[in-house]
């Protein structure tokens, strides 16, 4: 997520220069082969580019709506998220009781770690990489990584996980495929335990399995937005439209400034490059963007920063637990936090 006011041009350009690069020479070879060649034929109307164009603009703009509204959604689940666990922490804290004062800390310190690791590893299963997502398949994106770094990426989900549960409990979600889906269920069945033990209501319990059920839908509605892709047929429409576009944009352009020509007797057909570059990026980097919204957790600058909600979450809840020695708060780096 970025943080700052807006993206700075010196970082914008260069993650687009290739759209630049593209309508250069879609703009100057038609305007070369016109002017030097005579290639009449190359002036085309303006109507059919601008129904194009239209056409263009509509599904650019439906694109950009449905990939925001992905991005929105998948926030909007990490804010119950933290809602969910903030109450999950208060009832752990406040529900299990024990004559042992001690063992009572003990024991609440062990199901909020334990909820630490669910956080962990889905935020790990979240940032795998799909092979629809764009993070490291498109140069641009690559390159852009050099700004900022994916705390998943540079760490090993058993190294952190070892600060929050047990080594019997490490070694057996580490041999699941789910890991977050088992630790819910490890997390349920130590529940169940205190329960039968007295330690626990009977209703205190149920209040407190509800809460692993809202936690198990919200991680559901991650998955979701994780292995479901935008629909790839409104992806390739919109890649379509937009670079019929840009091939049409110059002979259109053309057309144009060849009429103003025979009527004012000044050659000003070469101002087809400018134009055609300027219009011609502005669709491109629209596709650019909407694609860089499309997945929220796959590692991007404009990704959901769920490294610092779960970070928060934690600060939270070691709080609770009487905790003086806090982890820090991730910060922004150069304005994008993860």
């Amino acid at each position: 997520m970025n943080t700052g006011s807006h993206y700075k041009l010196y970082h914008f350009l260069p993650w687009t220069r290739r759209k630049i690069y593209k309508m250069v020479v879609l703009s100057i070879v038609p305007t070369g082969l016109f002017y030097f060649l005579g290639w009449k034929w190359l002036a085309i109307p303006w109507v059919p580019v601008a129904l194009l164009g239209t056409a263009a603009a509509f599904i650019s703009g439906f694109k950009n709506t449905q990939t925001y509204n992905r991005s929105w959604e998948a926030r909007q689940i990490y804010g119950a998220i933290i809602n969910n666990s903030r109450s999950f922490g208060i009832m752990v804290k406040d529900f299990i009781r024990t004559d042992d004062h001690s063992q009572e800390k003990a024991v609440h310190q062990q199901i909020i770690y334990r909820h630490f690791a669910w956080l962990t590893a889905l935020r790990f299963q979240l940032r795998e990489t799909k092979i629809w997502e764009h993070i490291k398949t498109k140069s641009y994106n690559v390159e852009y990584l050099k700004y900022y770094k994916v705390p998943e990426w540079e760490s090993n989900i058993q190294d952190e996980l070892e600060a929050f549960l047990s080594e019997e409990e490490l070694e057996y979600v580490l041999s699941t495929k789910n890991r977050a889906t088992q630790i819910i269920s490890v997390q349920s069945s130590e529940l169940r335990k205190l329960n039968e033990e007295g330690k626990i209501s009977d209703y205190n319990y149920t209040a407190l399995e509800n809460q692993l059920k809202d936690l198990y839908d919200q991680q559901g509605k991650c998955e979701r937005i994780k292995n479901f892709p935008y629909p790839r047929q409104f992806s390739s429409i919109n890649l379509y439209f937009t670079n019929a576009l840009c091939i049409l944009l110059p002979l259109g352009f053309i057309g144009e400034l060849s009429k103003m020509i025979e009527k004012s007797g000044e050659n000003i057909v070469w101002l087809t490059v400018p134009f055609s570059i300027l219009l011609g990026w502005v669709f491109l980097v629209l596709e650019q963007i909407g694609e860089s919204t499309e997945n929220p957790f796959e590692g991007n600058a404009n990704d959901i920063p769920i490294t610092q909600i779960s970070r928060n979450i934690e600060i939270d809840l070691r709080e609770m637990l009487g905790e003086k020695e806090l982890p820090p708060a991730i910060q922004p780096v150069n304005n994008i936090v993860m």
